[in-house]
């Protein structure tokens, strides 16, 4: 019995692992910074990362309680990840977990913004929560609502993708433009 249990959550964590790292992935590549215009910066790159999460974390929602605990492993590992960020960037030992508290709490803001647009088809609602919090000094012409679309449209390519395909941690997102090849 106690086999099965460890077992499992060990298969989760490789899982969970494996998901983040594909989100990370995602979150790094380079049309998102030069097509759709997020700011290449600490705040521009959290907010891909959330914004990748949630496009996972909204595929799993309707999945059964086990497979949806896959996503709180990803959350899990996203909190680990800040936390060695954080540290990294010289932040120190006491200050770290009021700033992870931080994060968090716009990780949660941004996750029901993003959920309450797309669960009431408001397609202008998702541009504004993706305009307020990927570009809060401004979005340029047309970039939140392009990123609300490639969005929408992931929404889409990951619930038709298999769960079985999703947990290897190969996420269907939808396909970014290339960026031009250099002459």
């Amino acid at each position: 019995m106690f086999r099965r249990l460890f077992t499992r959550n060990r298969r989760n964590e490789a899982i969970a692992y494996s998901l983040y790292g594909a989100i990370v992935a995602q979150a790094r590549q380079p049309a998102l910074y030069t097509e759709f215009s997020v700011p290449d910066t600490l705040d521009g790159r959290f907010d891909m990362i959330v914004l990748h999460g949630f496009l996972l974390f909204h595929r799993l929602k309707s999945e059964n309680e086990s497979d949806r605990q896959v996503g709180q492993d990803v959350f899990d590992i996203f909190l680990k990840d800040m936390d060695g960020t954080l540290r990294e960037m010289g932040v120190g030992d006491i200050s770290v977990p009021k700033k992870l508290k931080k994060m968090a709490e716009a990780f949660f803001g941004r996750i029901r913004a993003y959920d309450e647009a797309l669960e009431s088809g408001d397609r202008a609602a998702l541009g504004d929560a993706i305009e307020r919090n990927v570009f809060p000094d401004g979005a340029p012409e047309g970039a939140a609502a392009r990123i609300a679309d490639y969005a929408d449209s992931s929404v889409k390519s990951l619930a038709a993708q298999p769960l079985a395909t999703l947990l290897t941690g190969d996420l269907a997102y939808s396909p970014l433009p290339s960026p031009p090849a250099a002459a």
